[in-house]
């Protein structure tokens, strides 16, 4: 039996110039191609198949059946790939060694600039997002294969996601090891990452391919002991009193052009309640704190918190401001450079919170640019979330959308991490574990997008950064589901 069979996905083009790199092995017996109808053959010692998905699951099984070997090397077929020096006989030595189910590793991206490194993360238990990046090759275990479909069954009947049930399934008994080494190389246009996917989840055109994925989501949860039902605690009465019914929370940090206006926006709410505006000024070093200052001085419901703390985050920041005896019952989001839709939205938020009652209510929001014209993708509305299945589904998109809003009072039970990104994923992954979250699908929220935002476009290291963390997230909360499911019981904070 030899080592490798190369599985090229969706093969395009010149297949024989796809399949060059793996000719010459001694490792590879057999060269699979899953190509589109149509596609000629290559006289060399690569096999077509041609199924009408080729990422669904009969696809999948036609090409693991014809791979008589150790391990399945898949490829994505819109790339040119340069394997280093042993790069195969390193995957498959250390998948050997290891035990592994899956391996892969990082690669170099070449250009005319020259090459430049594409460093990859770790998986962990939490990495069930269907949009994790392993690169454009992954190392199987065969027998990683044989195993996870004794226990859970062969690839579901997918159009879509065949490879990642694949993925969770191998997942539960077997590693999947990340080797930190550039192994290959990927030569421009294309790097086999996915293309700007950051609302890919929310958009109305992939309604059944994220229906699909949550199937295979979710069934994976049931499968590791971490799957809730939806079946939710009451959300206690504060033991406290509070000034006002609801604070507009605003961190900020050196925001001169746009704090104004986001001010603007929150004290022009128009509500059948009192409220508060709480701005913590992160130690500006511009002219925000000024600003914030002089608004202040001429409208009382705006309360300027400067922290004696130096090292917050956004997440020490929201800290400070429910600690705050100021803060009212309900604590809304307003970003320093967003805005509200209209005068109504905060009254919106808030009424929102008697329909449950919730814990946590998420708005919808239309990304705009500076001058507030609509950018795509448009509206954000999360419509994916659903009452039955939201909080299991979050743990595989990569967040809860905006703007959110909390009862003060579980915000103080359960703080927020100090940090500056996921940190309001953390605190809506750990209320959602025990109580409902409430959801409007229209647009409140005017997210606008410029070059200094959080998520604006990433250098990989940070992007690494910030998906490694959300991952570690989605960790701690899949192993306290767990853990909560094994007791039969909620775990009440």
């Amino acid at each position: 039996m030899s080592k490798v069979t190369v599985v090229i996905q969706h093969g395009r083009g010149d297949i024989g110039r796809a399949a060059k790199p793996f000719t010459g092995s001694s490792l590879v017996g057999r060269i699979i191609v899953l190509a589109p109808p149509g596609s000629r053959p290559d006289p060399g010692r690569v096999q077509l198949v041609q199924p009408e998905e080729p990422d669904g699951g009969p696809a999948l099984r036609k090409a693991l059946d014809a791979a008589p070997s150790d391990h399945v090397l898949f490829v994505d077929g819109g790339v040119e790939v340069r394997l280093g020096q042993f790069a195969l006989e390193r995957l498959v030595d250390v998948a050997d060694q290891t035990g592994a189910g899956m391996v892969y590793a990082d690669y170099l991206v070449e250009s005319d600039a020259g090459a430049a490194a594409h460093p990859l993360i770790d998986y962990q238990l939490g990495s069930i997002r269907d949009d994790f990046a392993f690169g454009p090759m992954r190392l199987v275990s065969r027998k990683a294969v044989r195993r996870a479909f004794e226990a859970f069954g062969p690839p579901a009947d997918v159009k879509w996601s065949a490879h990642y049930d694949l993925r969770l399934k191998i997942s539960v008994a077997h590693a999947i090891t990340h080797l930190p080494e550039p192994l290959y190389a990927v030569v421009e246009p294309g790097t086999g990452e996915p293309g700007d996917e950051h609302f890919a989840y929310v958009d109305p055109a992939n309604a059944n391919v994220q229906k699909e994925m949550e199937a295979v989501a979710t069934e994976h949860l049931r499968r590791i002991g971490a799957y809730l039902p939806p079946e939710f605690e009451p959300v206690p009465e504060p033991d406290e009193g509070f000034e006002v019914q609801a604070s507009v929370v605003m961190p900020v940090r050196n925001r001169e052009g746009t704090i104004a206006d986001a001010v603007a926006s929150a004290t022009s709410q128009s509500t059948s309640f009192a409220y508060n505006v709480i701005i913590v000024d992160n130690h500006s070093t511009d002219r925000t704190s000024e600003i914030v200052r002089d608004l202040a001085r001429r409208d009382r419901r705006i309360v300027h918190i400067i922290p004696s703390r130096t090292d917050l985050g956004i997440g020490g920041c929201w800290n400070e401001a429910i600690g705050s005896p100021r803060c009212g019952r309900l604590a809304v989001q307003l970003d320093s450079d967003d805005l509200y839709a209209d005068s109504g939205a905060l009254e919106q938020m808030v009424t929102e919170f008697e329909r449950g009652p919730y814990a946590m209510v998420i708005g919808s929001y239309r990304v705009v640019d500076s001058e507030l014209s609509e950018l795509p993708p448009g509206v954000v509305d999360h419509r994916e979330w659903t009452r039955e299945n939201g909080r299991n589904n979050v743990l595989r998109v990569n967040g809860f959308g905006a703007p959110r809003a909390f009862h003060t009072s579980l915000l103080r039970r359960h703080r927020f991490p100090n940090v500056s990104y996921g940190e309001d994923y953390a605190v809506g992954l750990r209320l959602s574990r025990t109580y409902e979250v409430g959801r409007i699908f229209e647009p409140v929220y005017l997210c606008r997008r410029w070059e200094g935002n959080t998520d604006a476009a990433l250098p990989v290291t940070k992007a690494n950064q910030y998906n490694l963390y959300k991952d570690r997230l989605r960790t701690i909360e899949i192993l306290a589901r767990q853990q909560m499911n094994r007791g039969g019981r909620q775990l009440r904070g």
